[in-house]
């Protein structure tokens, strides 16, 4: 059986991360998510207090960092110095933080060169930003999702107050649009959909719909499953 190599790029809360983490589920395969990784960046760049508009510092950085992930059964688990820093990156003060830091082209390359290296013996889905464009340009698989952007700030929203965190839709909304300027508009792998992705709006799709349909475009091309 071909060990495909599946790519899911999209802005945030398109619901790319969710789809790929329960589209390898159904598949078998390895998840990879490439934001977590800019994210324990983020992370170790405040625990070493590294300002990011400190290059050399940052440089030396990445030179040192050790990063990490694991599949577990019950999902990815993203170790920062032999740390379990999954919960950590997930803080709302790190997602600015990686959104900066992953424009930088010291830890936009190294965290390229891990990514290739973990995903390039196939059965396995990524997803980040620049997963079908950069990372694997020839994977067998291309999405691109895409939602409006208020029902992706829902989304975000709501996710924030079952955490128990208090937020304001109308800033929420506001800092993904932000959000989505800063990751189109870098000068170093800015978001876009590659040429031969596959289009997917998720405005109107639950998560189980979202993974039933691209496991229908990629069923087809795997046997036995």
């Amino acid at each position: 059986m071909k060990k495909l190599i599946i790519a899911i790029d999209g802005p945030a809360s398109s619901g790319k991360s969710t789809t790929a983490r329960l589209l390898a589920q159904k598949l078998g395969y390895a998840y990879l998510d490439t934001g977590a990784m800019y994210r324990a960046c983020a992370l170790y760049s405040l625990q070493k207090s590294i300002s990011i508009t400190d290059i050399p510092a940052v440089t030396d950085m990445m030179a040192s960092i050790e990063i990490s992930i694991r599949n577990e059964q019950a999902g990815n688990r993203i170790y920062l110095e032999n740390v379990d820093v999954t919960d950590a990156v997930r803080e709302e003060h790190i997602s600015k933080l990686a959104s900066d830091i992953s424009a930088l082209a010291v830890v936009r390359t190294q965290m390229v060169d891990l990514q290739r290296k973990l995903g390039n013996q196939g059965a396995v889905v990524i997803d980040g930003r620049d997963i079908g464009t950069v990372v694997f340009p020839n994977a067998d698989f291309k999405f691109f999702m895409v939602a409006d952007a208020e029902v992706r700030a829902q989304r975000r929203w709501t996710e924030l107050q079952s955490k128990g965190l208090s937020s304001i839709f109308e800033e929420v909304l506001s800092e993904l649009i932000e959000r989505d300027k800063n990751d189109s508009t870098r000068e170093i792998a800015p978001l876009r959909a590659a040429d031969d992705a596959i289009p997917i709006d998720t405005t109107k799709l639950d998560v189980d719909a979202q993974v039933d349909l691209l496991l229908s475009y990629i069923l087809p091309s795997v046997e036995d499953i």
